[in-house]
């Protein structure tokens, strides 16, 4: 549809599409009109009756262009009341037309990405022509959608750019040729590529409004011109063409307004189609005036504290006067400043600034806990720091202890094995952004203790040496304390306690001469890990002697002897006699009166044996005393049962002459 042909045309005009290229075109900036040269045709949102609700054009970031400044700008996004007013255009027409002198039109220009909205302005009605920065910041990687749309019944011609390397892309578009530039304008460039041989390409234009008011072609690769059909009014043209090996390349699609026109601007659409289904051509740019400024320019920063751009991280506007940041996740933001411009600081997610040129900067650090690793040698109840341990997290070797700044998260810590010790592999560290977590290696210790007694066989109260060693292969130094407990009949005048200090290559011994005067077992124990072990000593004892005795038609009766070696001495009474312990056990059948028991000691020494008190025991019912007659033990009366007799035997005699052969009789 077609605007107001000429001052005396009628009111009841026709709606244009839109398409894009490049011209030459005045600019109204509150006093004479400015020249621009390699401008765009101006894009077109149409705000009632156009088969297009809303205009939408694609923005690709690719991850290595994230965080490059967008720089999207937009020319006359506002309606200009002054541009075509009761019937006339006025100095400087860009296209802005309404049709009913008392509507309001307003148009909302919405930036969008993969986490939602990340700008949105809205324009109403003024009487000029004016530059505005939409998005000047960076993106992260992903696709951008940027919606134009329109209220009122009229049209908003409008000129939109981006900074290389972006590109603005579309498959249906609207642009606002004018009767003004009469030249070959540039309305897209689309790319074809080679796996697009053999495929369909479909060029649709609607509207134009016949042959008389504007031709439309393309330039193939290699400069050929292919002319396309100009659309009828409110009709739709499709020019069809299958792609061949010398087309691949860009194709370039012009218009061209014809002397013909009977109208001032004409709304036109273009649509792009590969077999029948929507596909992207590239449209948009324009340069501004030389000296003019962009009106309403919002530049802002999204840093760390170091003032390094944060990767991913871009803004929101909200209507004409917030700004909040868009972190990556676990970033925390830390300050916001207005570095020029006029506005307010509510928080370090908020800015409300005043429209104008304004530069702000958000401050964010990205998420960072610390991880604290130490190790500690478990032995016994001990846990023993251990410095300089090396170990392994997120890629590094550190030593212990150690606190590693790191980004929220998990993370597996990879001990270093130490001789002498076992560890099981520790949890993995936790990272809480703001905050320590910690690991504790854990090395068991091992540690062992040996016990010698040599000699291990010796005649009875002769001496033995015990030596108790611990010994490690941890190579880091480990407290102790050896002891030896000695059994009954075991003594010695030298420590049996000695602390210090063992690790790989250092043992921790203790020495001790013991007299041994009965077989048994020393220990050897390790504190404070309580580990112990023993020691053998055996005495070579006197042995001992018995004797039976039967009566035909009578009783029977056993007496067993046995000698051993015994702790107590007889020094200071015998002259140094040894100590010898004799059992004696009866074992009787009947009821006997006036027992006798043979024991003789030994004889053939100077020094006379001596036998010490005489300890008895027997069935409860029986009165046993013995009475001592020389060589003899004497019992009045004994009942059926077993009796055994313990004392102590002092002489020199050498152990093999210690036992003397017993009797019994009755």
């Amino acid at each position: 549809m077609n605007t107001l042909p000429s001052p005396s045309r009628p009111l009841n005009v026709r709606r244009a599409a839109v398409a894009t290229a490049f011209l030459t075109f005045a600019v109204l900036l509150g006093g004479p009109a400015l020249a621009q040269t390699g401008g765009i045709l101006p894009l077109v949102s149409v705000g009632e009756k156009w088969p297009q609700a809303q205009e939408t054009y694609i923005i690709r970031v690719s991850a290595q262009d994230a965080g490059k400044s967008l720089g999207l700008e937009v020319y006359s996004p506002t309606f200009n009341l002054a541009d075509y007013v009761d019937g006339r255009r006025g100095v400087g027409y860009f296209g802005d037309e309404l049709y009913k002198r008392i509507d309001v039109f307003e148009g909302v220009f919405s930036l969008s990405g993969p986490n939602g909205l990340v700008a949105e302005r809205r324009y109403g009605m003024n009487r000029e022509h004016t530059w505005d920065s939409l998005y000047a910041g960076g993106l992260a990687a992903g696709t951008y959608t940027l919606k134009v749309s329109s209220r009122g019944d009229g049209k908003n011609s409008f000129a939109l750019r981006t900074a290389a390397p972006f590109a603005l892309e579309t498959s249906d578009f609207s642009v606002n040729a004018r009767d003004t530039e009469q030249t070959p304008l540039l309305a897209a460039r689309l790319t074809v590529t080679p796996d697009w041989v053999g495929k369909t390409v479909g060029i649709l234009n609607y509207d134009v409004d016949g042959a008389r008011e504007a031709e439309t072609w393309i330039i193939l690769p290699g400069g050929r011109r292919v002319n396309m059909t100009s659309s009828e009014n409110g009709k739709t043209v499709t020019e069809k063409f299958n792609v061949t090996a010398d087309q691949v390349g860009e194709w370039q699609v012009f218009i061209r307004v014809l002397p013909t026109t009977k109208q001032y601007s004409n709304a036109i659409r273009y649509s792009f189609r590969l077999n029948d289904q929507p596909v992207t051509a590239r449209v948009g740019g324009f340069t501004p005036p030389e000296n003019i400024k962009i009106a309403n320019q919002l530049l802002v920063d999204v840093v760390d504290p170091q003032g390094r751009p944060i990767p991913g991280a871009s803004y929101v506007q909200i209507g004409d006067s917030t700004v909040r940041p868009q972190l990556p996740p676990g970033y925390v933001p830390v300050s916001s400043t207005i570095l020029e411009g006029t506005g307010n600081v509510v928080s370090p997610t908020e800015i409300r600034y005043q429209p104008g040129y304004n530069k702000l900067r958000f401050v964010a650090r990205p998420p960072e806990g610390q991880l604290n690793v130490d190790a500690v040698a478990i032995y016994g109840s001990q846990r023993i720091p251990l410095n300089g341990i090396p170990f392994e997290v997120a890629g590094r070797t550190l030593t212990t202890p150690n606190t590693v700044p790191l980004a929220p998260g998990d993370y597996p810590i990879k001990p270093t094995p130490i001789p002498g010790s076992t560890f099981t592999p520790p949890l993995a560290g936790r990272v809480v952004d703001g905050s320590t977590g910690r690991v504790t290696i854990e090395y068991l210790v091992k540690t062992e203790i040996t016990l010698i007694t040599a000699p291990d066989i010796l005649n009875a109260c002769d001496v033995t040496q015990l030596t108790a060693t611990a010994k490690t292969e941890f190579p880091y130094r480990l407290p102790a304390r050896l002891k030896l407990n000695l059994p009954a009949g075991w003594t010695s005048d030298y420590p049996l306690e000695l602390p210090g200090d063992f690790s790989a290559g250092q043992p921790l011994r203790l020495k001790a001469p013991v007299r041994v005067c009965r077989s048994d077992t020393a220990e050897a124990i390790l504190d404070p890990i309580d580990l112990r072990t023993t020691g053998v000593a055996r005495v070579r004892n006197p042995g001992g002697a018995n004797v039976t005795r039967n009566v035909q038609g009578g009783a029977r009766a056993s007496l067993a002897k046995t000698v051993e070696a015994s702790a107590q001495s007889a020094a200071g009474t015998t002259g140094g006699a040894a100590g010898y312990t004799v059992t004696l056990v009866l074992t009787v059948d009947s009821t006997l009166e006036n027992v006798r028991i043979g024991d003789p000691l030994p004889t053939g020494s100077g020094t006379p044996a001596v036998r010490g008190p005489i300890a008895v025991q027997g069935p409860s019912l029986a009165n046993v005393n013995p009475r001592v007659e020389g060589d003899n033990l004497i019992l009045t009366r004994v009942i059926p049962g077993t009796y055994t007799f313990t004392y102590t035997l002092f002489t020199d005699q050498p152990a093999d002459r210690v036992v003397t052969a017993p009797d019994i009789g009755w």
